[in-house]
């Protein structure tokens, strides 16, 4: 190739990176790992099953730790690695339930007792299929995991300042966030769906009903009643380890009732109620609560969009032996 014509091709090549900057994603596919390790799924599948027999936690544990994941470096798994100064113990992650880390090893460790499957599937992978696992069965939708992506080789707790959503967070905070993930203002609605399962220490919502602010000791925008059932739940001065359930209604199936709970102004953060208060997200609110189909759709949709984010391709990954040490 003639110098001149390498150099046209080197600048083809960094235009379309530019265009194209999540184009890694490309090597993700369904039944990605079909000639090398076909029971992969069904042996993830099975022991999350396990899993959520022995504690319900596994569910937002595990859909927890794969968004956390991804928000941070990409769906890599650098959130699963345990040595000191990690992302896992940035303030951010700190609340991440062990249970959700213990479903990737111990899937890990299944896959790998499986003739032929030995190192040859990602935790990166097993996170993400664990994931819709947990969904479909606490009564969500299933849909088919793009397979395909290696996991990372930096974790840092620095790395994770600034990437992900906080409580208190309104609209547009929350646009932009995911937006720098290129996900859309209803994909963000989608995802924010998955408080329809798990708790929240008392902590991350005791602005809303002790102090809220010189007008007002509890936020207008939040039920009375509900007020005051989260008040006696969370009293001043509460134990810092006592949670609740994120969902009052059905707090232990995923499904449409967090639209309808925001309907009734029983959101729990004020990035769960600013949905329905404000203006530009209310309709999708208001249509995904009248319709749990739509809804469905809508976040098996997003969670695809999500796991393709910051995808780790060739030599910027490998596939870990340990989910929690790197290589």
């Amino acid at each position: 190739m003639g110098r001149f014509n390498l150099l046209v091709f080197f600048c083809s090549l960094s235009l379309l990176l530019c265009l194209f900057p999540h184009s890694a994603s490309a090597q993700l596919r369904k039944n990605y790992y079909a000639n090398v390790c076909p029971s992969v799924e069904t042996t993830v599948r099975n022991v999350v099953r396990q899993k959520i027999q022995q504690t319900f936690v596994t569910i937002p544990a595990t859909l927890r730790l794969f968004f956390h994941d991804c928000f941070v470096q990409g769906c890599d798994a650098s959130v699963m690695i345990g040595s000191s100064g990690a992302e896992k113990d940035h303030e951010d992650n700190l609340s991440l339930a062990g249970d959700g880390f213990d479903t990737v090893i111990k899937a890990k460790a299944a896959v790998d007792a499986v003739r032929g499957c030995t190192n040859k599937v990602s935790c990166a992978d097993i996170l993400a299929i664990a994931t819709r696992d947990v969904i479909a069965l606490s009564g969500g939708p299933s849909y088919e995991v793009e397979l395909g992506r290696l996991d990372g080789k930096t974790s840092t707790a620095a790395s994770v300042t600034g990437k992900l959503p906080h409580p208190n967070f309104n609209l547009n905070q929350l646009n932009a966030m995911f937006a720098a993930n290129g996900l859309t203002q209803a994909d963000m609605i989608a995802l924010s769906a998955a408080h329809t399962v798990g708790f929240s220490h008392c902590s991350k919502f005791s602005n809303r009903i002790y102090n809220f602010n010189s007008q007002s000791p509890v936020d207008p925008t939040l039920n009375k009643t509900y007020a005051a059932q989260l008040q006696s739940m969370c009293p001043r001065n509460v134990d810092p380890r006592i949670a609740i359930n994120m969902d009052p209604n059905t707090p232990r199936t995923f499904d449409n009732v967090y639209f309808k709970n925001l309907q009734q102004r029983m959101g729990l953060f004020t990035s769960d109620q600013v949905l329905f208060e404000d203006q530009r997200s209310k309709p999708t609110v208001n249509a995904w609560a009248g319709n749990s189909n739509a809804f469905n759709q809508a976040f098996a949709a997003a969670m695809t969009k999500l796991g393709r984010v910051g995808v780790k391709t060739g030599s910027a990954g490998n596939i870990r032996r340990d989910c929690s040490v790197f290589n």
